[in-house]
């Protein structure tokens, strides 16, 4: 019955005291030595266990939430719409930044493919026209070397006029 007594001040429910016995507050610190030193501090602590208490009874008669009022709803609903255009906003200028990159990545591509064709004609027509100077000047090489030939087989062969000119042909054209 002692330990009734002594832990009166402890909050519990009378079940639980009719259960619990002296051995089971050990791991409270309490002896029978301390049993009056504490008997007023278990009274300042029920006194404090009392106040929490009385005070969380007042916290939940008075309402801990702002009353929603239809102006605080209206406000919250405008502040939700004006977040969730903003975050659109901010989706559609995103979004069309990266179209107008991938617009301007592909241009850029197209141009360099028109950079890299019209340098590829260049350099073809280039070289058409190099090798078609080295025709031409050794079209003309052969043509006085010909020449020179015709001369040559013409004086060589000592007649003049048709028949020589003639012979001279047939003769180059064997060679």
């Amino acid at each position: 019955m002692t330990h009734v007594k002594r832990f009166q001040g402890i909050p519990m429910s009378k079940s639980m005291r009719g259960l619990c016995k002296e051995e089971d507050y050990v791991f409270l610190g309490t002896s029978e030595n301390t049993t009056k030193e504490t008997a007023e501090g278990a009274g300042a602590l029920e006194d404090d266990w009392r106040e929490k208490k009385e005070e969380r009874v007042r916290d939940e008669e008075e309402p801990k939430h702002t009353i929603i009022t239809p102006q605080a709803t209206e406000k919250t609903h405008t502040l939700c719409l004006s977040i969730s255009v903003c975050v659109c906003v901010f989706q559609v200028r995103w979004r069309l930044e990266r179209e107008q990159q991938e617009k301007e990545r592909l241009r850029e591509i197209e141009e360099g493919k028109k950079e890299r064709e019209q340098q590829w004609r260049t350099h073809v027509a280039h070289v058409a026209s190099s090798q078609e100077k080295t025709l031409q000047d050794r079209l003309a090489r052969l043509r006085r070397f010909r020449e020179f030939q015709r001369k040559v087989l013409v004086e060589e062969s000592g007649m003049e006029g048709g028949a020589a000119g003639l012979a001279v042909n047939q003769l180059l054209t064997r060679m």
